[in-house]
């Protein structure tokens, strides 16, 4: 049976239609490549609880699940787990965007984001943001 991993991800918008991709770090799996910030749903924690805690851990940032509009997901299957990934966009935060954990940010036009090398169940994503903004 294959394990399903929830992990929630935001589109960060900024005022210039721009979209936060953060590049994943030396010595994690998939590292160098580009991606929609946050993480695993934590148990007990909904998608929207567990991104205004990545964006605090990760970026320095604060929101609310008020702010936060659901967008669409994606379902991919990698070779050991089942992913399952709302995706949410996000125009209203407080702070700057700050790279915490080693990682690598740059805010990208929507229709740039396929120059930059992305896991597999990010990639779907692409066009619907494309589209969206």
């Amino acid at each position: 049976m294959t394990k399903v991993v929830l992990v929630s991800a935001v589109a960060l918008i900024d005022r210039d239609g721009r979209v936060l991709l953060a590049q994943r770090p030396e010595g994690k799996s998939m590292a160098g490549l580009w991606e929609f910030p946050g993480g695993k749903v934590e148990a007990g924690e909904s998608p929207e609880a567990a991104l205004v805690r990545e964006l605090r851990e990760e970026l320095g940032i604060e929101t609310w699940n008020s702010c936060l509009a659901p967008l669409t997901f994606a379902s991919h299957a990698y070779d050991d787990f089942h992913l399952l990934m709302p995706v949410f966009a996000c125009r209203k935060w407080e702070g700057v965007p700050q790279p915490k954990e080693g990682q690598v940010l740059d805010w990208v036009r929507p229709n740039k984001l396929r120059d930059y090398p992305m896991p597999p169940a990010d990639i779907p994503l692409i066009p619907i943001l494309r589209d969206w903004l």
